[in-house]
């Protein structure tokens, strides 16, 4: 498990926690009532599951968020960029994410 090595992977970080913690759970209360999940954490899990191709807890050391490698915090940014703007499948990506932790649906 590899530490983030600059304040670059820093930022990214944090415009990840804003992403999951601020935007995406306001888009789901407002103009995206087509999306499976609304709360905060559920939307770290999926896009950490997501970047690290299985549960993220396997993966890396918590918290999450300081122990992305700069790499991963670009990738998590990324995906949760293409979430909101549509162009990935939250709905996909959360069944996933579920059956990965055997809870699928």
């Amino acid at each position: 498990m590899t530490q983030p090595s600059s304040t670059t992977t820093e930022a990214l970080a944090a415009e990840y926690l804003r992403l999951t913690r601020e935007e995406m759970p306001r888009l789901a209360r407002s103009s995206r009532p087509d999306w499976p999940v609304r709360e905060d954490h559920c939307f770290q899990r999926i896009v950490l599951d997501a970047i690290c191709g299985g549960v993220w807890y396997d993966h890396l050391a918590r918290p999450a968020y300081k122990n992305l490698t700069s790499d991963q915090a670009r990738r998590a940014v990324a995906l949760c960029q293409a979430i909101i703007k549509g162009e990935a499948d939250l709905s996909s990506l959360n069944a996933q994410s579920l059956a990965w932790r055997g809870k699928g649906r």
